[in-house]
């Protein structure tokens, strides 16, 4: 009977040993996961350090990669004067700041913008500003007033999710805005992929940290 206690003993035991051992390995497994990532990006940044040296030693290189940079920066910059030339529209792309326009557009929202159409009507969305003020608004047109002349066109504008009118945001004073006041009117939307624009205007030193580490992968990708 004492050996057959000892045997049960030995056998728990051992049960017990093999379930310490599997925590230990999921354990392991978890703990795993959340040490890979310091350790890929430390091998990321040391790579590109590596590179980064490599490419300073050899200037003929680094006169080629700068070059490419700035083709990369010069067609960026050539893309976004196509946009304005064709829209004519100082800003063809915005993103939504605010909910003031839900459920039509949510916060994060890019908005394609056409300034090409000179003729807007009531239900339109569309981007305009104010004196004074450096962010330029996306609201839905509310009212159209023509003057007696004809021509000139006075636009009342409202956000779909505000209870009242545009004209407490509108510069001391002014009651209706003006055709010229129109940036542009939305034609086309992405939803959500302008989150990271808002995310880099809240925490500017991200914008610094992406555009360093991008301009760091231009200059030391290679060349295939």
């Amino acid at each position: 009977r004492a050996s057959e206690a000892d045997n049960v003993d030995s056998e728990d035991n051992d049960d017990n040993d093999d379930d310490d051992d599997n925590n230990n390995n999921s354990n392991a497994k978890k703990e795993k996961p959340s040490n890979m990532l310091p350790a890929m990006l430390s091998e990321m940044i040391d790579k590109q350090v590596f590179e980064l040296k490599k490419l300073w030693q050899n200037k003929r290189q680094l006169l080629f990669q700068l070059l490419n940079l700035g083709m990369i920066v010069f067609s960026a910059l050539m893309i976004w004067k196509g946009l304005m030339f064709m829209t004519k529209s100082e800003s063809p792309v915005v993103v939504v700041l605010s909910g003031s326009m839900e459920p039509a557009f949510q916060r994060g929202d890019i908005l394609f913008l056409n300034n090409a159409v000179e003729k807007v009507g009531v239900g339109d969305v569309v981007v305009f500003k104010i004196k004074d003020r450096d962010i330029p608004i996306v609201h839905r047109i509310l009212k159209v007033h023509t003057k007696p002349d004809g021509e000139t066109v006075e636009l009342l504008t409202k956000g779909d999710n505000n209870r009242v009118d545009d004209r407490g945001l509108y510069a001391p004073g002014q009651m209706w805005l003006q055709r010229e006041d129109i940036l542009g009117k939305a034609v086309g939307t992405l939803r959500y992929v302008g989150m990271v624009t808002i995310a880099l205007n809240d925490y500017p030193v991200l914008k610094y940290v992406l555009v360093g580490m991008m301009g760091l992968f231009v200059l030391t990708s290679k060349e295939g």
